[in-house]
């Protein structure tokens, strides 16, 4: 049994530590949100409060990891299962949506370590989280331009999406209109059809239930999502932030510490110096995942997303309507993320595959050679209002203050792809010459 699937069973357990109601004032404050402290008629009593309240009513104080589920991916009031929240008109916007260069140079990446590990005969490239399908359709649009590239590669395309509505979208997004979808609800492949450039691609609720096969994996802006629990440094050792009804005013929740330890603490370094940590175990078991499927059957995981490398404390927050938002304030109507601490995502590897990065998206996208695709795309413009727009996508994606430094790049990749056991000689050389990996080096496509 993994440590991660060790404190899961142990989590089970938390339920009766966390019914003890006696809990500790929280003295930790969140620097993005008030903690609930809005004025009653700015805290709507929304049906997934009311179905937290119950919770918490039968079973005690719930951790912010179980919160960040049931607000997230509730079955029936889950934030994500039953609403499209990209674009203006939801709560947030992603790279994909801001410029088509994001993903046509995510394509280049993917082609790029194809060409560098061997050109194998197939491969699935597997999207963890596919939003919209904007990001895929701009990668799927660069598979097709270098269709002579690939043209002896057989590529099928596999998203790992758990909400309905998403999927859909996905759908008309990316699917060939006059090939009827097949549809299975019950299965764990529960939609299959047929891309517009003609490549199967099919739908899944779980990585687990993709096939273990040669696959390049795709997760931008995903796991910013998956549920955090956070921890205190308090005189008497680490105490977990929980989540209660404030006793104060009825239908508001408040975050307090628990009395004593609980499961989850296992998550913690040792030689954490932080006073304040939030820890992702289901990123944990992810990467896992995908470390095993890339030692055994080759490929490479490349993850963007907010975060940092072991160094921010407190980053949960909400977005609604473009704007930050508290998290305890009607919960269900607004996203909720934590920055990925992207030193676990490497500890969590276990050495089983390199990890590369992370590098900031202003870098990364520089060495994909952003700055020649901007041009190349000016050169072929006449429109002015068009030359706006790619600048202005252009200052989003890489613009220090805006996503340029807020954003990494990390990716994991054989061991051997880093020790050039997949390449050729070179004339004068006794080793193998590895390419360096593109984006995390300057692109070198021979």
């Amino acid at each position: 049994m993994s440590v991660f699937a060790a404190a899961g069973a142990g989590l089970l357990c938390a339920g009766r530590l966390c019914a003890v109601r006696a809990v500790l004032p929280c003295l930790w404050r969140g620097k993005y949100f008030s903690s609930g402290n809005e004025p009653a008629e700015n805290n709507p009593v929304t049906p997934m409060l009311r179905h937290l309240m119950y919770k918490i009513k039968s079973t005690g104080p719930i951790t912010v990891a179980e919160y960040m589920k049931e607000v997230l991916t509730n079955p029936a009031k889950g934030y994500y299962v039953n609403r499209d929240m990209l674009g203006e008109k939801g709560d947030f916007i992603t790279s994909p949506e801001i410029s088509q260069i994001f993903g046509e140079l995510l394509g280049i990446w993917f082609i790029s370590e194809w060409i560098a590990t061997g050109k194998n005969a197939a491969f699935q490239l597997v999207e963890l989280g596919p939003g919209r399908g904007t990001l895929l359709g701009d990668i799927l649009r660069v598979f097709s331009q270098l269709a002579s590239v690939l043209k002896n590669c057989d590529i099928s395309i596999h998203l790992v999406e758990v909400s309905q509505k998403l999927s859909e979208i996905q759908a008309l997004t990316l699917t060939e209109e006059k090939v009827l979808l097949e549809r299975n609800a019950g299965s764990p492949v529960y939609m299959k059809g047929v891309t517009k450039s003609g490549i199967p691609i099919s739908w899944y609720r779980d990585l687990q239930d993709v096939p273990k096969e040669y696959s390049f994996y795709l997760a931008h802006e995903f796991f910013d999502v998956l549920p955090v629990h956070k921890f205190q440094k308090t005189p008497h050792g680490w105490r977990e932030v929980l989540i209660d009804i404030d006793p104060q005013v009825s239908d508001k929740l408040r975050f307090v510490l628990a009395p004593c330890a609980t499961p989850a603490e296992a998550f913690i370094q040792c030689d954490e110096t932080r006073d304040h940590v939030e820890v992702c175990p289901d990123a944990g078991v992810i990467i896992q995942e995908l470390s095993q499927r890339i030692s055994l059957t080759g490929g490479a995981a490349l993850i963007a997303d907010y975060g940092h490398d072991g160094t921010k404390t407190d980053t949960f927050r909400g977005f609604c309507g473009h704007r930050l938002h508290d998290v305890l304030i009607a919960p269900g109507t607004a996203d909720l993320t934590a920055d990925v601490d992207f030193s676990y995502l490497r500890r969590t590897s276990q050495g089983k595959v390199a990890s590369l990065g992370p590098v900031k998206q202003q870098t990364f996208l520089r060495n994909m050679g952003i700055d020649v695709r901007l041009k190349v795309l000016l050169d072929k413009s006449d429109e002015p209002s068009l030359r706006q727009q790619l600048l202005q996508g252009y200052d989003m994606l890489m613009n220090p203050t805006k996503m340029g430094e807020r954003f990494n790049f990390f990716a994991l990749i054989p061991h051997q792809r880093l020790h050039g056991r997949n390449h050729q000689m070179n004339a004068c050389q006794s080793k193998p010459s590895p390419s360096p990996v593109a984006g995390f080096g300057e692109l070198a496509w021979r």
